[in-house]
């Protein structure tokens, strides 16, 4: 009919370490949610950084080849540089 002593102890220290147990096991789960979506802001803003910077990049781009007027390449320094379409282009823009 009634427990003895020692079981209700028994019994007890079981419902008080399970209540300890849980406690415990929620706060790490809440601590690795919270990192998780302190990890995803982090990524988001980093993203938007590296797209910002890419759009800077594009608009502070010199004038492409196609934007200049002949189509040609202008600088003698590059590597693609062909001296015969530049002077076509001169004696083209010369009446």
């Amino acid at each position: 009919m009634s427990a003895t002593s020692g079981a209700n102890v028994l019994r007890y220290s079981f419902l008080g370490l399970g209540i300890l147990y849980g406690f415990s096991h929620q706060r790490s789960i809440n601590a690795e949610q919270r990192a998780a979506a302190a990890r995803r802001e982090y990524e988001h803003k980093q993203h938007l950084i590296d797209q910002a910077k890419a759009e800077f990049a594009k608009s502070k781009q010199p004038a492409s080849a196609a934007a200049t007027t002949s189509g040609t390449n202008q600088d003698p320094m590059d590597p693609k540089f062909d001296l015969e379409a530049y002077f076509n282009a001169l004696v083209k823009e010369s009446p």
